[in-house]
């Protein structure tokens, strides 16, 4: 009765999701903040004075929301946790300046980024190409490369976790391919400078689709938003999940030339014209406009990996360093499941992945001050 390329998925894993107990859950990279005030009351308002708007489709091209996102990527230049706040006024580092401005027709939402994600996959990678990546990134691209039969091959990490960048440009050119790698990396943590992807975006053919994931980005990258002006190829996908504290709220996005978009939109109407719905839309606008609160917790977040990176190497811990709201570690004492299923006991989760080569690590969330320091007290027990 089923297809063959039914029998031959083999789908992406979430971080644990327990209904038995209640848990500090530091496994699946989630803001540990709430939204901001306004956030929850437009949500509340938008529900109260228009009943009805729940009944009627929403704007299928959530016009509003991607004018509001490009403004707030102007306004922060993309990177949360640098931005300067001044009282409910926000300002990108200078660093991090936008030589131009972003534009809503740069802009694709999506149903989350993973949703996002899906369409780059069918919109910009083929079935005759070998897609090329790191070997260890975000695990939803390999489910989306066998969903669509995209083959793939996958270049080894440096072995301070780096990702290769000589390898993969020698490898996309000899299999005349994409690219696609998160940056900052997932599960690794670590990020390549905007000089770093300009100059791979040099060597890269640039009648293939570059695809850099700035989920973390918030968090400690340097966002690669600046090179569109220079690099029509590049896409960059990103979330409300992390920094924007709504992994609830399923929003994701795109930014790329408006050729891209107007591709990546085609996709989308193909399957389904109504991608976002109407009380997403309206939060999604109203995060956007409160930027000053995200970047405030994101500079919490930092403030508390870092210190948690300090606690860790004290203990004689690897940890890698970290541009993301989450730490790849290693205990000196256990392995990684070991490491899992102790935390596990006394309340706590954090990411084991068995893979090869990442099996002996463990992946942890940033959670807030209180959750940290309970984690902390977890390892003093070991």
């Amino acid at each position: 009765m089923l297809s063959t390329r039914m029998n031959n998925l083999h789908p992406y894993v979430p971080g644990e999701q327990p209904k038995d107990r209640v848990y500090i859950k530091l496994n699946a990279n989630e803001n540990p903040y709430p939204p901001c005030r306004e956030v929850i009351e437009r949500a509340s308002s938008f529900i109260r004075e228009n009943p009805k708007a729940l009944s009627l489709y929403p704007d299928p091209d959530s016009l509003s929301l991607h004018k509001a996102i490009a403004d707030m990527l102007n306004q922060t230049g993309g990177v949360l946790c640098r931005a300067q706040i001044d009282g409910k006024n926000v300002s990108p580092a200078e660093e991090d300046k936008i030589p131009f401005q972003v534009t809503p027709d740069m802009i694709y939402t999506g149903n989350g980024s993973d949703e996002v994600l899906s369409f780059v996959f069918y919109a910009f990678f083929s079935s005759n190409e070998k897609l090329t990546l790191p070997e260890f990134t975000y695990s939803f691209y390999p489910v989306y490369a066998g969903f669509y039969d995209i083959p793939m091959e996958t270049i080894p990490m440096k072995e301070d976790w780096s990702i290769d960048t000589e390898k993969l440009l020698a490898k996309a050119k000899e299999n005349n391919s994409g690219i696609i790698f998160a940056n900052p990396n997932a599960p690794s943590g670590l990020g390549l400078s905007r000089n770093e992807v300009r100059q791979m975006l040099l060597k890269a053919n640039p009648e293939k689709i570059f695809v850099v994931d700035e989920a973390y980005c918030d968090f400690g990258g340097e966002s690669s938003i600046p090179l569109l002006k220079e690099f029509k190829n590049l896409v960059i996908v990103r979330t409300f999940s992390k920094s924007l504290c709504g992994a609830g709220q399923r929003l994701g996005f795109i930014v790329a030339s408006p050729e891209l978009v107007n591709a990546v939109t085609t996709v989308k109407n193909s399957l389904n014209h109504f991608p976002l719905d109407a009380l997403s839309q309206v939060t999604g606008e109203e995060a956007c406009k409160n930027a000053c609160y995200y970047a405030d917790c994101a500079k919490k977040v930092c403030k508390e990996r870092d210190s948690f990176i300090s606690f860790l190497k004290e203990k004689g811990w690897f940890v890698n360093p970290s541009q993301t709201n989450f730490v790849l570690a290693k205990s000196p004492k256990m392995p990684g499941k070991e490491v899992y299923e102790f935390i596990k006991k006394h309340g706590i989760l954090v990411r084991h992945f068995a893979s090869k080569g990442i099996e002996d690590y463990v992946r942890i969330t940033i959670g807030t001050e209180e959750e940290m320091k309970a984690l902390k007290d977890v390892i003093n027990l070991m």
